[in-house]
């Protein structure tokens, strides 16, 4: 049902079933990894109403294990892309793990997947650094970028009758930087990713 992917590694579809509704992946060498993808193998659906919480767990320096909540995957968002380094400090957050006794040994941490209606899902809040990598900050960056550029150039403008002639300068009308603008922004909101094209 559910399959996890770490970076150089092959991937993994072979999650334990420990109840259920509750299935865990284990994330040998934990230490070396940066992110993780967790993801619906498309076999079988969640249930109507139904999606999965993703949760982390590594042990702390006493050996016990730390479950952190990272997000959720639905049959509408059937993937998920988490970052991992820097959570391995921090406390741990309610989790629907604890009554288990999942075997943890200390360089290998865990993934597990829990089934839950929807509402709850809407209701968690993932830990703030493990915040689901997108293509949103590279279409923030790339607005901020076309705004700061468009308002620099913006700032020079000057009116015809304000130019003094200089013929080792080039001119460009402002119409045309404004023209460039719109269409950039245009296709980075039709595509964000139109530029490898």
């Amino acid at each position: 049902m559910f399959g996890c992917l770490v970076a150089g590694r092959l991937v993994q579809t072979d999650a334990q079933q420990v109840a259920e509704d509750k299935f865990v992946f284990n994330l040998p060498d934990y230490e070396s990894i940066n992110h993780v993808v967790v993801f619906m193998l498309g076999t079988v659906p969640f249930p109507e109403r139904m999606g999965g919480s993703v949760y982390i767990s590594y042990p702390d320096h006493s050996g016990m294990p730390v479950w952190q909540l990272l997000g959720f995957i639905t049959n509408e968002k059937p993937s998920a892309i988490f970052k991992i380094s820097g959570l391995k400090s921090g406390e741990g957050t309610q989790h629907p793990f604890g009554a288990m006794c999942l075997p943890q040994t200390p360089s290998v941490a865990q993934i597990g997947i829990s089934v839950e209606l929807l509402e709850q899902l809407a209701q968690q809040t993932p830990v703030a650094n493990a915040a689901v990598s997108n293509v949103d900050s590279f279409t923030q960056f790339t607005q901020k970028m076309l705004d700061n550029f468009y308002n620099f150039a913006s700032s020079f403008a000057v009116t015809q009758a304000q130019m003094t002639p200089n013929p080792t300068e080039v001119f460009i009308p402002s119409n045309v930087v404004l023209k460039w603008y719109e269409n950039f922004q245009r296709r980075l909101a039709q595509n964000p990713f139109f530029w490898k094209t």
